[in-house]
């Protein structure tokens, strides 16, 4: 896949500014190394086109999608033009929206085929913070003191049982996993030895 680069952007500073903000912030956290997440202009093989899947507003991270199912993505300068007719519809509303599909999109690519390291380190974080709170509770009533009416026997019961159902969920996330047929990862290969019949 080739994504294009409006290197030059004919854009006021209201627009590109976030613009390079996002685009820092996703190649940071996808790894695509393009410096355009935005552009419109991309040039696809159809092989890529038919294994990924773009539902609502993921448009904008089709190279991270791309990349991630193994496939190589570059980048070509364009020429941009200045807008001459209409109004942008760029605002905080696009830039909120971006965000969420980040985080959807990073979930995807790190966490779907293996929910449990999410939900189960969120879960073990919270647990172990409860059984903490349990222990030094424990100390304490053991030396005589009452306990029955601190609030920190509450938060650290609560921490215990949140802690459980978040492993659970990522327990139930691996059975769902392992019950697709279908597989999200394309082999990588040559593109000049596929060409050339080899």
């Amino acid at each position: 896949m080739v994504s294009g680069w409006k290197n030059k952007r004919q854009d006021p500073i209201s627009k590109t500014l976030p613009s390079k903000v996002f685009n820092w912030l996703t190649r940071s956290i996808t790894g695509v190394k393009i410096h355009d997440f935005n552009c419109g202009y991309k040039a696809y093989n159809s092989y890529v086109v038919k294994n990924i899947n773009v539902y609502g507003e993921l448009h904008r991270y089709i190279p991270a999608l791309v990349y991630w199912k193994g496939y190589t993505v570059g980048e070509i300068e364009v020429e941009h033009h200045p807008r001459i007719h209409g109004d942008s519809k760029y605002g905080v509303e696009r830039l909120l929206k971006g965000f969420l599909d980040l985080i959807t999109v990073t979930f995807l690519m790190i966490y779907k085929k293996r929910p449990l390291h999410v939900f189960g380190g969120i879960g073990i974080l919270l647990g172990l913070s409860g059984v903490i709170m349990s222990i030094y509770l424990m100390v304490l009533w053991a030396t005589g003191l009452k306990i029955g009416d601190r609030p920190l026997l509450m938060l650290g019961i609560l921490l215990t049982v949140t802690g459980a159902q978040f492993i659970s969920l990522g327990l139930i996330g691996e059975l769902i996993t392992n019950l697709r047929n279908n597989d999200d990862y394309i082999i990588k290969y040559d593109s000049y030895e596929m060409e050339n019949g080899r």
